[in-house]
């Protein structure tokens, strides 16, 4: 788990940079190297390793619009997935799908940019699991903002109603885009409204991996047995604005400052010294990591840009 950490923090902070490649000195969302929005989970990594260290390659998980610590989590392929971020050919959907469209069949990994989009098909292959009479499970991520959306409620009361292998994982970040939660939610935390539909709920506080590891367990066990589906909600940190680009005008500057005195790979590297892991071997980790980043970011930068006749190819028509 520190090292799938270390990975994600590492590949957010470098997409940070190649981000802003040919958008100097005036922001624009068009230019450079990667053209588009970005949204960026740093800070967020505890909520993709606590549960993805449970998970099987048979396992589902869908994903919201800032996706690529769940990818990286999940085992997606990462040379290719940044091919696609870059809009190279050799992409996981051969560069036009971008960061917010991810999509690994060989690992059961996708993920959209609408809000809540990603929970019915997470319903779905749980439904397919069960038909199928496999222990596999489907987890959907989701954002706080995300469980006030009809498809939350929808999907939880069928997963509920026909007993599915279903995980939601409600990553509270404490803004949707900029709106607090306090501003748009009933409650103070979205497990609570596991009770409404008749399954488990759990709560994680202070964006602990830990914690969210064992959380992460019982339901995944939970799934796995039959005993149905679970939300779980983390308590996690956006250190980062919605995008890049975002001026942050919504919250206290020094909110984000005093959120990474707090920075879960620290505290997580900390612990394990205490309990007497060898400081050599994470920094071995730390290097395997960065290295495996270095050579993704630099497989999509030698990657060629898609042919303009393919604009053509793999679309549907009628």
């Amino acid at each position: 788990m520190y090292e799938q950490m270390v990975k994600i923090r590492y590949y957010e902070d470098q997409m940070v940079e190649v981000y802003t490649e040919g958008k100097k000195p005036v922001f624009n969302i068009g230019a450079g190297t990667v053209p588009g929005e970005m949204h960026l989970s740093t800070g967020q990594e505890p909520a993709a390793v606590g549960i993805g260290a449970h998970l099987k390659k048979e396992d589902t998980v869908t994903s919201p619009h800032r996706p690529h610590h769940h990818a990286i989590a999940k085992g997606v392929d990462l040379k290719r997935m940044t091919a696609e971020i870059f809009g190279k050919e050799t992409g996981l959907g051969k560069g036009k799908g971008g960061h917010m469209h991810l999509f690994d069949p060989e690992v059961k990994f996708a993920c959209s940019g609408i809000v809540a989009a990603g929970i019915p098909h997470a319903v779905g292959a749980a439904m397919a699991a069960k038909m199928k009479g496999k222990d596999w499970v489907a987890v959907a991520f989701i954002g706080e903002g995300a469980a006030n959306a009809g498809a939350f409620h929808e999907s939880l009361n069928l997963a509920a109603l026909w007993n599915l292998p279903l995980i939601v994982v409600v990553e509270d970040n404490a803004y949707g885009i900029s709106v607090p939660k306090k501003s748009s939610t009933s409650v103070d935390s979205n497990d609570k409204r596991a009770d409404a539909y008749g399954i488990a709920g759990a709560y994680v506080k202070d964006n602990d991996p830990i914690a969210m590891y064992l959380a992460a367990e019982e339901a995944v066990s939970r799934a796995r047995n039959g005993q149905g589906p679970t939300i779980i909600e983390i308590e996690t940190y956006r250190y980062l604005g919605h995008f890049q680009g975002d001026p942050e005008l919504y919250r206290d500057k020094a909110e984000v400052p005093g959120l990474r005195e707090l920075d879960p790979i620290v505290k997580l590297k900390e612990k394990l010294i205490e309990k007497s892991t060898d400081e050599k071997e994470l920094d071995e980790m730390e290097e395997r990591a960065k290295q495996e980043v270095d050579e993704a970011y630099q497989f999509a930068r030698d990657s060629n840009f898609p042919a303009p006749e393919a604009a053509l190819e793999d679309v549907f028509t009628s």
